[in-house]
């Protein structure tokens, strides 16, 4: 009994990219992001057979409670010439997520979103309020790296960030061997050495001079990123001159980036339907009807026949 919590935009985003655009449907609309995101599910349920799925959806891929504490987060994904705030993603995606949705539906595979919050808290919600099963969220984004735990079930990633074939699993003792972090926290502490060392791609800046080895040594030797915080302003010794001057000078955005970084466990999440993985297509008409619309003949093949008893 598996709860899989789908990073929807990371795998569809991997899949446009990873596959030709001259997949198209009979008007010529690329379909390469559909194809390759209905096989990804195939390929998850016949290789890791959850028993429950939820297809976890950005209601706001940039939260105004995220870019009110730093407004540099995800400022460089803003796409030009809009006045909405809309990310910059290829034209010839834009139009093929509807489409990806509609096959959800009439799959009956659970989506969910929460309004004002991003996917990542969607995902970290669902794993928090998951007593019961195992959770493993199959994503390729690091920043999910810090939901990992062993109580009061298991929750791994299933990391996607060099394609299927070579998907990591990784749980608090791989992330405590990656990182250098103390294994009983793992999760936690792997969203306190992010905060610290910043991520460009994300807009977020870190402290000046510090990466991944001196953030998880310092998060290591004083527990937390606010034992840190506290050991810098209080002039504590074991804090090298240089170093507490780093994170003096960084103060204001270290006020700020555990709360950009962490994610909202307490994230106002409506699903779409019951979770379970349904063993035949809810509306098994609308399928196929899409599969004949869009050019996705083998895709949703593979896709009704990694159903835990087929169609």
């Amino acid at each position: 009994m598996t709860l899989a919590l789908l990073d929807s935009a990371s795998l569809y985003f991997r899949s446009f990219y990873a596959l030709p655009e001259s997949m198209t449907a009979p008007d010529g609309t690329p379909v390469n992001a559909v194809r390759g995101f209905t096989d990804t599910i195939a390929r998850i349920l016949t290789d890791r057979r959850p028993t429950r799925l939820v297809a976890c959806l950005d209601a706001d891929w940039r939260p105004k409670f995220r870019t009110d504490l730093l407004p540099s987060y995800k400022a460089q994904r803003v796409a030009e010439d809009v006045t909405d705030g809309s990310e910059e993603v290829p034209d010839t995606l834009t139009p093929q997520v509807p489409i990806i949705l509609d096959l959800l539906e009439a799959f009956g595979l659970a989506t969910a979103e929460a309004a004002g919050y991003e996917a990542d808290d969607v995902i970290g919600a669902l794993a928090h309020r998951e007593k019961t099963d195992p959770v493993e969220v199959i994503s390729g984004d690091r920043d999910l790296f810090q939901i990992v735990r062993e109580e009061p079930t298991t929750a791994r990633v299933i990391y996607v960030g060099k394609g299927w074939a070579k998907a990591e699993v990784l749980g608090p003792p791989e992330i405590a061997e990656r990182y250098g972090v103390p294994v009983e926290q793992a999760g936690p502490l792997y969203a306190d050495m992010a905060a610290l060392r910043g991520d460009p791609s994300d807009g977020l800046p870190g402290v000046a001079g510090i990466g991944d080895k001196t953030a998880a040594k310092l998060i290591t030797q004083f527990g937390s990123l606010a034992a840190l915080i506290e050991a810098a302003q209080t002039q504590d010794s074991r804090l090298p001159l240089k170093m507490r001057l780093k994170l003096q000078d960084a103060a204001d955005y270290l006020a700020v980036a555990p709360t950009v970084v962490r994610v909202a466990v307490d994230a106002p999440v409506e699903q779409s339907r019951p979770d379970t993985v349904p063993s035949a297509p809810a509306d098994p008409d609308r399928v196929a009807e899409l599969a004949e619309r869009w050019n996705l003949g083998n895709s949703v093949a593979r896709l009704l026949k990694a159903l835990p008893q087929g169609s």
